[in-house]
């Protein structure tokens, strides 16, 4: 992997745009208004899980679900039995998600919650021994808020195959901690995550020859990582955000980039 080449242009990427004032619009921004991790997993969770299509239409929808949900998220998913959420919940729409679907996956969290304390503690659990990543812990997680049957959609599972772009992102936000990620489970180490990977980053990774791969699958999600491995042992994702900014913000150009290769 010839990522070692890139680390100037990467680290200037970092400076000038891993920054909070480009975070906007971007579904992690919801999480700024939850200072408990409690909450915020929560926040996180349907943040992530719904960050799919247009990003206009996402941030209206995991608003229209937390309202619902109330001030304390965390609070109304560990108070609240699976007939109300269904109830409180009906009518929602997201593309192919619904509210059932929604309904299923916060019951799936409750069971969690009760079970292990938190999901960041689930997924802390399921880590062992060799792990060099997180996709076996966070299959393991899937398979716990997917107790009560929400879509693969909704929760698709790594050990299918998926690059699981929106679990893989609320990882990131959960467990790094800067000015962009909030962070919150703080057990877990930052060198084990693994990049989101949509067609977007696929794009960015193919043109710096750090993968060979046609789909943005598991496979593609590791071979990425661990490019950036070479650079950032300790921190695999930490030009994510920066990357992911080329071609979504106006004033971040692919152009200027590529010009300092």
């Amino acid at each position: 992997m010839p990522a070692r080449q890139y680390k100037d242009a990467l680290e200037h990427q970092y400076r000038t745009y891993h920054k909070r004032q480009f975070v906007h619009p971007d579904p992690l921004e919801f999480l700024y208004d939850y200072a408990d991790p409690a909450d915020r997993e929560i926040v996180a969770l349907i943040a992530a899980a719904l960050a799919y299509g247009r990003v206009a239409q996402i941030l209206i929808s995991v608003r229209r679900v937390l309202d619902r949900l109330g001030a304390a998220p965390a609070k109304y998913v560990v108070d609240t039995a699976p007939a109300r959420m269904k109830l409180d919940l009906a009518g929602f729409k997201h593309r192919w998600t619904t509210g059932d679907d929604l309904a299923a996956m916060l019951a799936g969290t409750r069971r969690c919650i009760a079970r292990h304390g938190s999901l960041g503690e689930c997924l802390a659990g399921n880590i062992h021994p060799g792990d060099e990543t997180l996709a076996p812990a966070l299959a393991g997680l899937v398979g716990e808020l997917s107790a009560f049957g929400p879509s693969v959609s909704l929760l698709p599972d790594p050990a299918r195959g998926s690059a699981c772009k929106r679990l893989h992102l609320m990882l990131r936000w959960l467990i790094r901690r800067d000015e962009v990620d909030p962070g919150g489970w703080d057990r877990i180490p930052p060198r084990m995550l693994i990049v989101p990977v949509d067609v977007h980053m696929h794009r960015i990774a193919r043109t710096l020859k750090l993968t060979a791969r046609n789909a943005a699958d598991g496979r593609c999600a590791l071979e990425i990582t661990r490019a950036f491995a070479a650079i950032s042992p300790d921190d695999p994702v930490r030009y994510d955000f920066c990357l992911t900014r080329l071609g979504l913000n106006p004033e971040v150009r692919m152009a200027d980039f590529l010009a300092r290769l």
